[in-house]
């Protein structure tokens, strides 16, 4: 079995527990491991996400993660079914990748995004 290797982004959070709602009860996302107060982990599928405590607002502000995929169109849907906040539409981009945007709760940018041959 071939163990391949995974980059998984590490983004701040002002308030683990509103992270962790916000990405368990609006985007699907499973907890993974203990309730910490300065640490979680979320994972829906292949995506995995860590967020870490900060105090500092405007990290969050410039920090960003990249989801790349063929399932981003349904999760597009989704999203738009559950009526997610701060959700881009669905767009092609002049770079050849088809696109969407969420900004949790205190500023992260999920970017997801699939190149035409993924959908």
């Amino acid at each position: 079995m071939t163990d391949l290797a995974r980059s998984i982004p590490v983004m701040p959070s002002l308030d683990i527990g509103e992270s962790r709602d916000f990405h368990r009860d609006r985007l699907g996302f499973d907890v993974i491991g203990p309730e910490m107060d300065d640490y979680l982990i979320v994972r829906r599928g292949e995506i995995e996400i860590h967020f870490w405590k900060t105090d500092d607002r405007k990290l969050p502000e410039v920090t960003s993660c990249y989801i790349r995929g063929g399932e981003v169109p349904a999760l597009h849907a989704e999203f738009s079914a559950r009526g997610v906040e701060r959700l881009s539409p669905f767009t092609a981009r002049p770079w050849n990748m088809k696109e969407f945007y969420i900004h949790d709760p205190h500023g992260n940018l999920l970017r997801f995004g699939c190149a035409p041959e993924e959908i």
